[in-house]
């Protein structure tokens, strides 16, 4: 966080539309892809010059241009000149800490998502933000960087000439791409379900320190998921609502990407209130272990009490004790001892305090 807040103090006093990137740095440059299409054309490249888009911004058919590693703000300064979009909406690509949002520029709409990984070796969820441009006929993704993204299928379905896809204008596109995002949601989320199941029998059996660390993660993650999804509602009713760009056809889908949002959402508070609860559950565990502990203590105290007063009675070595010069006065003590011993266990468990 702080480091966030530093790169974000090399903006003070810049104006408005200023491109400074503001994020974690990729490695590696800028790659763009290209890849053109209609119901019986298809074209996929990549491109080195950022002029050889403008051949794309008017053609009668359905362009997607992804760029990879958006750390470089002469790219998409280049970018922006090409298709003619506001400094803005170039501002906050670079600015890679952006909630998933939706803004309407007439000519075309400019989109804000969070495409989300989890990491095995780690364990934990690590985030990239997408930004979508949505034009009549061309769709421009940006990724922040290069190791992969969930669009893999999406591109199949794409080079397939009897896909859905080919035969739907570029508002279908940013469906596409939107519900390729929310899908993978689910899968984050049953690797969560996995990890809170195991959390649980750890916190039954054995609810140590280490377990407690685990929670607190796990917690930090919900978190960190819910500020990611629970916005991306208003996205997608924004984009269903109505704009000139979004056809009719295209509206049925992004009801049902409505839905899933909405079944994310539900499945992140759920999680949230286990979460919760595992936390209350591991401080009970804690208090009923310290309270069994207690327990035991004070028995044992409240046995020996009457013992160590027999034996400072004994201990005062008055010389005038009757006691004292009896042969037998030890092991009566003794046994007296043993006796109210077991006598205040056999009451300790009648009233079931042990």
């Amino acid at each position: 966080m702080s480091e966030l807040i530093t790169k974000r103090s090399r903006k003070s006093g810049l104006p408005p539309g200023t491109l400074v990137h503001i994020g974690r740095k990729k490695a590696g440059k800028t790659k763009i892809t290209v890849l053109d299409y209609d119901e019986t054309n298809f074209q996929e490249k990549e491109i080195e010059k950022i002029d050889e888009c403008i051949q794309f911004r008017d053609r009668p058919t359905v362009t997607w241009i992804n760029v990879d590693s958006v750390h470089q703000p002469e790219v998409l300064e280049n970018i922006g000149k090409c298709f003619a979009f506001h400094t803005l909406v170039l501002e906050d690509i670079l600015d890679t800490d952006q909630r998933p949002k939706i803004e309407d520029y007439n000519e075309y709409l400019y989109i804000v998502l969070k495409m989300l990984y989890y990491n095995e070796k780690m364990s934990e969820i690590t985030t990239e933000q997408i930004s979508l441009i949505v034009g009549p006929n061309y769709v421009i993704s940006f990724q922040e960087g290069i190791e992969g993204d969930v669009f893999t299928h999406l591109r199949e379905l794409i080079r397939n000439d009897k896909s859905r896809i080919r035969k739907m204008g570029a508002d279908y596109l940013a469906y596409s791409l939107i519900d390729a995002i929310v899908d993978n949601y689910f899968t984050i989320l049953e690797k969560i379900g996995d990890n809170i199941e195991l959390l649980e029998e750890k916190l039954v059996e054995n609810p140590t320190t280490n377990v407690m660390h685990e929670i607190h993660m796990l917690k930090r993650e919900m978190i960190f998921l819910r500020k990611a999804v629970w916005p991306l509602r208003e996205v997608i009713s924004g984009m269903e609502r109505g704009h000139a760009l979004i056809q009719d056809s295209t509206r049925i889908f992004l009801r049902d990407v409505y839905d899933h949002t909405i079944q994310v959402i539900d499945t992140v508070e759920i999680y949230r209130d286990m979460v919760s609860g595992m936390l209350d559950l591991y401080l009970s565990s804690i208090s009923n272990r310290l309270n069994a502990v207690m327990k035991v203590l004070t028995i044992i105290t409240t046995i020996f009490m009457p013992l160590t007063f027999i034996a400072g009675i004994y201990g005062m070595n008055f010389k005038y004790m009757p006691e004292l010069e009896w042969r037998l006065g030890y092991p009566v003590i003794l046994i007296v001892m043993l006796a109210i011993s077991v006598m205040m266990l056999f009451f300790f468990r009648k009233k079931k305090w042990l």
